[in-house]
């Protein structure tokens, strides 16, 4: 089969992001699929067999690429589609796999090539528009809405990443047979077209070292988008900072003007040295700090996706706490982890509670690892990827 797929996504950043449509690729590939992944300029290609990445112009004077809807995608997209049609005028493609929005101007090619669609849907994109604070438009809502149901409706085969997304997708009227909930779940080590591997361990950035921490090591890693609940963390690690004064929060990632937002927000409750903040890294030197951590931490405010990031603290063997909210509670349970109320007493009682009982802190993290296993792990994705890909052949 020949496959293109297509994915409006700055891919692939070694800095974290998007790791899910590298994996896609990587396991269709392995299955013997032949794919033409057509992509954004942004980001350095990556070396898998039977894969072609095709990218649009960078156009490097728009700057990167934010997290969810904003007028730079759109432009982008512009050119997606463009770049689309010439692909589909220039090939014979037997499945056309659409990521998030590329679902909307697939869904009118395919009768015109006649191509099967796949659509994998991250996330309910009118809801994006909400979330991300992009427009409060309730007629822009509506037409995302019915575009989006259209696309549902004439895909022959929809991914989902969670259980919520895939009731959302039931209840729009994908058939079972149709629909397929397969995890963002695997963290493979990525290897680079130059030949450099992105997530091993590596010599660290601009001299940050990640040495052993004198007391316990709290670690968060990841976006500082609102919904993230990183200032509620560091108001948190101020009451757990009063009672364990030995404790560190380090917190790994985040744009610089997002990072010095949270610099101020820890030095007017006194934190000092107890809170480090790394800047956005590579995933190789996130991981090293992930892995100096005695506890990790996740303290979402909202969403019902569910984080990437989640499997991989599952399988780390490292205790986590997060916040009990949808996008968490779909994979974890009180015998996995930590869950606490999104505020900020709450949280600082579950990472002292993590803290103060090593004997349960390591009954649940070895719980968690036990369901990464079973649930989650590579052959399991591998496993769902071989059903959705006969569906389409």
């Amino acid at each position: 089969m020949k496959w293109l797929m297509v994915a409006p996504e700055p891919f692939f950043t070694p800095r974290g992001t998007p790791f899910s449509v590298y994996y896609r690729t990587l396991v269709a590939a392995e299955q013997g699929t032949k794919i033409d992944l057509l992509t954004y300029g942004q980001g350095a290609d990556v070396a898998i067999p039977g894969v072609r990445i095709l990218r649009i112009p960078r156009f490097s004077w728009l700057g990167p690429v934010p997290v969810g809807p904003s007028f730079r995608k759109l432009f982008l997209d512009a050119w997606m589609i463009l770049w689309t049609v010439m692909l589909l005028l220039r090939h014979r493609y037997d499945v056309v796999h659409a990521h998030e929005e590329a679902v909307f101007w697939c869904r009118y090619l395919k009768p015109l090539f006649g191509f099967k669609l796949a659509y994998d849907m991250h996330s309910s994109l009118p809801q994006q528009l909400s979330n991300f604070s992009f427009s409060d438009s309730y007629l822009l809502t509506r037409i995302f809405a019915a575009l989006e149901k259209a696309a549902l409706a004439h895909s022959e085969a929809v991914i989902t990443i969670c259980p919520n997304l895939e009731e959302y997708a039931r209840a729009q009227g994908v058939r079972p047979e149709r629909l397929f909930l397969i995890e963002n779940s695997i963290f493979d080590d990525v290897r680079l077209a130059d030949g450099a591997d992105c997530t091993a361990p590596s010599p660290v950035r601009g001299g940050q070292a990640v040495e052993r921490p004198a007391g316990p090591r709290i670690v968060y890693a990841g976006t500082f988008e609102p919904y993230q609940g990183v200032d509620l963390l560091v108001q948190a690690f101020a009451k757990v900072h009063r009672q364990r004064p030995d404790a560190e929060l380090v917190l790994v990632g985040g744009r610089p003007d997002q990072g010095a937002a949270i610099r101020a927000l820890a030095a007017r409750l006194g934190l000092g040295n107890a809170c480090r903040l790394t800047g956005q890294v590579s995933k190789a030197v996130a991981r090293r700090w992930l892995e100096s951590a005695a506890i990790l931490v996740s303290p979402r405010l909202h969403g019902s996706n569910t984080p990437l990031k989640i499997y991989e603290q599952l399988a780390s063997g490292r205790p986590l706490v997060a916040t009990s909210i949808l996008s968490h509670t779909q994979v974890l349970t009180g015998e996995v982890c930590f869950l606490v109320e999104p505020d900020a007493d709450a949280l600082a009682a579950g990472l002292l509670h993590a803290l103060s009982d090593p004997a349960e802190s390591a009954r649940r993290a070895s719980n968690a690892r036990r369901l990464y296993e079973a649930a989650y792990a590579r052959d399991r994705y591998e496993s769902k990827m071989r059903r959705f890909l006969e569906v389409l052949q």
